[in-house]
């Protein structure tokens, strides 16, 4: 019974595991710099998908176990309909945690934009400020 699964994400190509010299293989100008935070969100990610399908799969089969009279093509179709409605509601939870995240993140760089908009507002009437201290005496001695 397999379980409906999230497509993978689509990825460059993957990078030569080894140079002749054994070493692993340096930046080079065509190949993108690797992210390893990013990488094992990822891999955090997968396994925890994983994870939730597992789960699913062995709720679906204890849910179908209820059910000792059926027969073996209606006990496969509803394991299959528990998990396929499992990891969907799942994928929902998911996306509506990912939809909030992002506008927390949106929300938060628009806020540090506007702060460091006004520091620099701050900053440089200061130093017009301290400018004309320094100009305004000469040019009045002058």
């Amino acid at each position: 019974m397999g379980g409906r699964q999230r497509p993978p994400k689509a990825r460059g190509a993957r990078p030569e595991a080894k140079r002749r010299t054994g070493r692993p293989p340096g930046p080079r100008a065509d190949r993108p710099a690797v992210d390893p935070g990013l990488e094992i969100a990822r891999l955090e990610g997968y396994l925890a998908w994983e994870a939730e399908v597992a789960a699913a799969q062995r709720d679906a089969r204890a849910f179908a176990d209820r059910f000792p009279w059926l027969g073996p093509d209606d006990r496969e179709a509803l394991e299959q309909a528990y998990t396929d409605d499992r990891l969907r509601y799942a994928e929902e939870v998911v996306d509506r945690a990912v939809g909030r995240c992002r506008a927390l993140a949106a929300r938060y760089r628009a806020e540090c934009r506007r702060i460091c908009a006004r520091w620099a507002a701050v900053c440089l009437s200061v130093a017009f400020a301290v400018a004309l201290l320094a100009v305004v005496p000469v040019a009045l001695h002058g």
